[in-house]
């Protein structure tokens, strides 16, 4: 599981940070408000931890501008701010959850897994949207405007997983881990195989959805608005 966690307190995120290990969890740290957007917007991640007050910009309005660009991602508001106030203004900005310092860290991770455990239900849905295109990941095949092309099962596994991270640079190395596995012997060329393919799928049936090369980074799910 991946985690960023978007907090000032250094200290804090080094002792976090030997927990977070022993615990399983990989976990990028981002220290002020105006470095969480390179971070969020370069990487998935499966939650996001996020302080309310930081420096360069706060907690509430880096959290309205992911859900603005349609980021689903869990977040967990972390803060001092304990009032019932700042607890409704979180929640309603789209926070997921809210935990108050000081806190034990088993609820925070107990917190983690259970978000993560609810995101994995929703999207356990067959049918995934992006931009004009439906991927149905049962019978594995994309359909646009009555047409439909047909998918193997790691073309729509590698799709689904830019659509539900869906304007998001994805790193390579993620790519091959989340969709592959941590275990596989998949190079890169086998990656840019397939990231082909996909652009020929969505070629065949005439949709507006592109998988843009990041150079030196990845790939990108995008939507060309003609």
């Amino acid at each position: 599981m991946r985690v960023l966690m978007i907090e000032d307190d250094k200290e804090l995120c080094d002792i976090l940070q030997i927990e977070m290990i022993k615990n399983q969890f990989l976990v990028d740290f981002c220290y002020d408000g105006e470095d969480a957007d390179f971070y969020i917007n370069s990487n998935a991640y499966d939650v996001i931890i996020l302080d309310r007050m930081l420096p360069g910009k706060d907690g509430i309005s880096i959290l309205r501008e992911i859900r603005a660009k349609s980021n689903s991602t869990p977040v967990i508001m972390l803060t001092a701010m304990n009032t019932l106030h700042n607890r409704i203004e979180g929640l309603d900005q789209g926070a997921d959850d809210y935990l108050t310092k000081p806190f034990e860290m088993e609820e925070l991770f107990a917190r983690i897994r259970a978000l993560a455990r609810r995101v994995t239900k929703l999207e356990n849905t067959n049918l995934l949207t992006f931009g004009d295109i439906t991927l149905d990941t049962i019978n594995l095949c994309i359909e646009h405007n009555g047409e439909s092309c047909n998918l193997s099962k790691r073309e729509s596994d590698l799709l689904a997983f830019f659509i539900r991270n869906r304007s998001t640079t994805l790193e390579r190395e993620l790519l091959l881990m989340r969709v592959w596995g941590a275990d596989s012997f998949v190079t890169d060329g086998n990656l840019d195989n397939f990231i082909h393919f996909l652009r020929k799928r969505l070629k065949s049936v005439h949709s507006q959805v592109t998988l843009k090369t990041v150079r030196g980074v990845g790939y990108r799910l995008e939507e060309n608005k003609c």
